[in-house]
């Protein structure tokens, strides 16, 4: 059965302790390239052949990949790569040559070799004294690469010297941030103290350049993560130690790369020569991928952070291997891992993806971990650990029940269901998404809501079936998304509820980052009349559909194929049920609000190379409200609040400022100026904290106790016969996993909001009620039987 992937637009992950051992090194990558190019040009929506314009395309792709900032290879470098390979890439691999990536990757890392020689010298030599005019360009992903060495140098004096800027501003910022927390620490005892006769004393305040990656694709994001803070040491470095360190590691990282890293690379620039959404993955980043869809791994259970000289333990997973074996601890640091019996092999210095991919086994099998414990750094304990499966639950579906106090109206009781992606069982099918939705929302209508948002902010995608049977829950049985194919073949996609589960009020939330099935979702239940869509002005404007096609499957039976890797590639386009496509224009919000990310480059528009917009023929559907919603009312309401309301005004201020950056692009290298720019956007915060500490706490005076009422429903929890309030639910409960500390993460710099809702969430119950209260027509499912109305004129767009 063919699978169908909607897939969100992430960074390519790192991760736990996962499952399939990693590849063999014998594995013919010249093989694998010619089967991945002719599998792209006979499967991909566009039917392009690999030909000299697709070679074109890879070069600068793969120059872009590794070099995205244009620093490190010159004009020249990039003129021979040009002459030599530009129209002749499509030969290469097609002869199952994969020496033209191997050879760029090369110079690439004689390159930056020569650059961090240079850093080291001019660190030395040069005296850097932040004083002039001179600016400096912040992206440069279009910009020109340096004419020749010399002007390269000249380059590279200038991004050290704003290094160098960056790291002294850090230090004086982090000196004015712990002279702040020990005033406060100070005032908070002094408070303590005085209060100390009649109530308990107050709680101490909690304290508070890149390697080549694959661009942000349909790759996923799996609940993993890598640490990126520098080292606790690195703050007691000077700024060019500091500086000199990082761009050692970015050396060191590179170097660490083998050919099947390359190859990955190399393939990747030639998948998304076709579209952006079309990628091959390494065997590690398809394992990831199915993590990702699934929830679930086979590991240890543990989230592993990279360190310095290895990876340190940041999350166990409660009711996983490791932490049933009760020895690994959180911070502990692993420095060796060894298979069963096998011998230690050391991963001081390894990548996070190395030391992991050591890690990955079978279910059943044995791993020997080397650790230097957290509570003995002097010392080494080994501790083995039988792999197992492990849920990832902080990705799954979950809910929250808000009631509204009394000082906004009448009480409300809102259903709230928090959705991250459209997960599922790519294999048996046991993991299921809607499944989980409907019982969240059943125990929601249990408790007589009178309104549902679904929250699909930063919710980039995922399984096209979920996303059809989800939007059954609240449409009765009827088509859902049409899509086409590269012949012009137009399929459409039914929901096969008889009646929708919950067919009362209903907001959907998006953002910039809701894209692929979250965008057919959103736009039927907006085409059926069924749901109001609120947030940024629209989502993503992914409108392409993908399936998985295991490379191994069209190689040679008896080459070695352990490390073919997968192609995920794009064989169709989706369009709404009302006929316009999703692609580059997304789902716009009937009703918009304020957005810093509406004037950063996110979206389809974005990206390189997508797939143009158009439309086919609408289908019949049944609207399932005969008149439309009071859309230019409730727009009228939102102005009238968004126009007091602070927290939206610095919505509007702040992006209007990021949009003058942004299109300035440079940042200057003069001390005083740029400190002077620091220190009024700090003074900026700072007031808008204060105000909003303010406003929080008028609030919180007038409502004594009677602010909202939240209740939390996890897939744990759903069924039991009490709810979990708010100051009963933990993080772990929700993620299943006990995390380290991080310095910031406990801070209470940052003020609370009043009622303790955020600005957009507090802003969409508003909008929930404006809707309840001018709908005076009952929202109710068309009856079974009903005629479905002509909607061949299209909808809303």
């Amino acid at each position: 059965m063919t699978r169908y992937l909607l897939t969100p637009v992430a960074a390519a992950a790192t991760a736990l302790a996962l499952l399939i051992p990693s590849a063999q090194a014998e594995t013919n990558f010249g093989q694998v390239a010619m089967h991945v190019a002719y599998m792209l040009q006979n499967h991909h929506y566009s039917k392009q052949d690999f030909d000299d314009k697709v070679s074109g395309e890879m070069l600068h792709n793969y120059l872009n990949m590794l070099d995205f900032k244009h620093i490190f290879f010159t004009e020249q470098d990039v003129a021979g790569f040009k002459d030599k390979y530009e129209t002749t890439l499509d030969d290469h691999v097609l002869m199952r040559n994969i020496s033209p990536a191997i050879e760029i990757y090369d110079i690439y890392k004689e390159r930056v070799k020569e650059r961090v020689d240079f850093l080291k010298k001019a660190l030395d030599s040069n005296k850097f004294t932040f004083d002039s005019k001179r600016t400096i360009e912040i992206k440069r992903d279009k910009a020109p690469w340096p004419k020749d060495k010399a002007a390269q140098d000249k380059l590279w004096l200038d991004i050290i010297e704003d290094n160098l800027l960056a790291e002294r501003i850090a230090d004086e910022t982090r000196a004015r941030d712990e002279k702040k927390k020990a005033e406060k620490a100070a005032a908070k005892k002094a408070a303590g103290t005085a209060e100390a006769k009649t109530d308990a004393p107050a709680t101490p305040e909690a304290d508070k350049v890149q390697a080549p990656q694959k661009p942000n694709e349909d790759a996923p994001k799996v609940a993993a993560k890598t640490d990126a803070k520098k080292g606790k040491d690195d703050k007691d470095l000077t700024p060019k130690e500091r500086v000199l360190k990082d761009y050692t590691r970015l050396l060191e990282s590179i170097e660490e790369n083998d050919t099947k890293d390359v190859v990955n690379f190399f393939l990747s620039s030639l998948a998304t020569a076709y579209d952006p959404h079309t990628e091959y993955m390494s065997t590690d980043e398809a394992d990831n991928f199915k993590i990702h869809m699934q929830h679930q791994l086979v590991g240890i259970g543990a989230l592993l952070g990279q360190k310095d000289d290895g990876a340190e333990i940041q999350g166990i997973v409660v009711g996983g291997p490791a932490d049933k074996q009760g020895e690994l601890k959180l911070n502990d640091r692993i420095i060796a891992v060894a298979q069963g019996d096998d011998e230690f092999v050391d991963v001081k210095y390894l990548k996070l993806q190395k030391i992991v991919d050591m890690i990955r086994g079978e279910e059943k099998s044995t791993v020997r971990i080397k650790i230097v414990p957290a509570d003995d750094p002097s010392g080494n304990k080994i501790i083995s650990i039988v792999r197992d499966k492990v849920p990832l639950k902080e990705k799954l579906a979950n809910a929250e029940l808000l009631v509204t106090p009394p000082d906004l109206g009448k009480t409300l009781k809102v259903g709230w269901i928090n959705l991250s992606n459209f997960y599922a069982d790519m294999d048996n099918g046991t993991v299921s998404t809607s499944a989980d939705v409907e019982r969240l929302l059943r125990r929601l209508m249990k408790e007589k809501i009178d309104g549902l948002v679904l929250d699909l902010r930063d919710n980039g995608g995922g399984s096209l079936d979920e996303a059809i049977k989800l939007t059954g829950l609240f449409i009765p049985a009827g088509p859902v998304v049409q899509a086409k194919d590269w012949r012009g073949s137009i399929t459409w996609r039914d929901c096969e509820n008889e009646k929708p589960v919950y067919d009362g009020p209903m907001i959907v939330l998006t953002n910039k980052a809701s894209a692929s099935a979250s965008e057919i979702l959103a736009a039927a239940l907006q085409d059926y009349r069924r749901a109001l869509i609120v947030g940024d002005k629209s989502s993503f404007g992914k409108g392409t559909v993908q399936t998985i096609l295991p490379v191994e499957r069209y190689m040679p039976f008896f080459s070695d194929k352990k490390g073919a890797g997968d192609l995920k590639v794009t064989i169709q386009k989706f369009y709404r049920i009302a006929g316009g496509s999703t692609q580059l224009k997304g789902v716009e919000a009937d009703v918009p609000l304020p957005s810093i990310r509406d004037v950063l480059d996110i979206g389809e528009s974005s990206a390189e190379n997508p797939l143009p917009y158009d439309t086919i023929p609408p289908r019949k559907y049944p609207l399932f409200r005969k008149d439309p919603f009071p859309i230019e009312e409730i727009n009228a309401r939102v102005k009238s609040r968004l126009a007091t309301n602070p927290e939206f005004q610095n919505v509007v201020e702040e992006s209007k400022r990021l949009k003058d950056k942004i299109d300035r692009n440079t940042v200057t290298l003069n001390l005083q100026e740029r400190e002077k720019e620091r220190l009024d956007t700090e003074a900026r915060r700072d007031k808008q904290n204060e105000e909003r500490a303010q406003r929080a706490k008028e609030v919180a005076e007038r409502i004594k106790d009677a602010g909202f009422k939240t209740y939390h429903l996890t897939l744990d929890n759903v069924d039991k016969p009490d709810l979990v309030p708010e100051s009963a639910f933990t993080k772990e409960m929700n993620s299943g996993m006990r995390t380290a500390s991080k310095d910031d993460e406990n801070s209470s710099d940052g003020a609370k909001f009043p009622y303790g809702i955020e600005p957009v969430k507090l802003e969409t119950i508003h909008i929930l009620r404006d809707l309840l209260e001018l709908d005076h027509k009952p929202t109710t499912a068309a009856k079974t039987g009903d005629k479905a109305q002509d909607t061949t004129k299209p909808q809303a767009q």
